[in-house]
């Protein structure tokens, strides 16, 4: 009986051992590379916003990104500077802090305090907010621009000129950056003008003179505040004497807005001199 349970278990360990051997001679299969298609069938969100809004990642695709999987690679999530490197912006910490979804690249939101990130790439646009001071210098990019590449409409902060501006119209004469150098094109309707200087629209539009028929931005051309010399359209119209003896020329065509129109004399009567006595004559 003994002698049975010795065999049985020499029996079995033989087995062992042959599977074993059998088992470390046999060539070991290798693994067929993960494939995009592959890591739909776990992970359907990413490949969904890849294709929506991966930007440039959407040419890369999973596996350009994600090089192997747990447990063959530990970490499977590269670091942005893996790719993206070689520009002051690249150098930055904390890539998702503004960057939240990878497969989303280009959806940034901000805090409403952000502005170091942001002149990593927009230095102009900096460069104009500290050589123009104004109110916007003083606050962060990301006060006005809370989601990047938005351009907030004026009126979100500032009320317009006249009830009759449209929103678009703001920028016409403002420039974000430097919204106190206001400049505008020569075609720019004199409407606008005319809601802070409704008393000069009003004078010009009521004008019979040639001037009347101009807009605004052909006299003050360019650059707000711009008044021009009358000399610099019509040059030296009488002869010197004249022009010497009368250097202003308002001192007879009244202002630029209502040339010639001077008010019609007093109709009251002059007062009356007394008689100029006659001499007496000798005795």
């Amino acid at each position: 009986m003994k002698a049975l349970k010795i065999s049985s278990l020499m029996a079995v360990f033989f087995l062992v051992a042959l599977f074993l051997l059998y088992a470390g001679a046999a060539p070991a299969q290798p693994q067929a590379p993960l494939s995009n298609d592959d890591c739909v069938k776990c992970h359907a969100a990413p490949p969904t916003d890849l294709a929506a809004s991966g930007g440039k990642h959407k040419e890369v695709g999973c596996t350009g990104c994600h090089e192997g999987h747990p447990p063959t690679v530990k970490k499977p999530i590269p670091q942005c500077n893996n790719c993206h490197m070689g520009k002051p912006h690249f150098e930055l910490k904390g890539c998702l802090n503004c960057h939240r979804n990878p497969h989303t690249p280009l959806k940034i939101t901000f805090a409403n305090n952000i502005t170091d990130a942001c002149l990593t790439c927009h230095t102009q646009q900096i460069a104009q907010l500290r050589e123009n001071k104004s109110r916007h210098t003083a606050q962060n990019c990301s006060f006005c621009h809370d989601v990047h590449r938005k351009k907030p409409e004026c009126t979100q902060c500032h009320k317009p000129h006249s009830a009759e501006m449209a929103v678009a119209d703001c920028k016409k004469c403002h420039k974000a950056h430097m919204p106190k150098a206001v400049t505008y094109a020569a075609d720019t309707p004199s409407k606008l003008c005319a809601a802070c200087h409704k008393p000069v629209y009003d004078l010009l539009s009521a004008s019979k003179a040639k001037h009347g028929t101009f807009v605004c931005a052909f006299c003050h051309q360019e650059k707000h505040k711009m008044v021009p010399k009358c000399q610099d359209c019509h040059g030296v119209p009488h002869p010197a004497g004249i022009m010497a003896k009368f250097p202003v020329c308002g001192e007879c065509h009244k202002i630029a807005h209502d040339l010639n129109n001077w008010p019609p004399a007093s109709s009251k009567e002059a007062p009356k001199t007394a008689p100029k006595e006659k001499p007496k004559k000798k005795q």
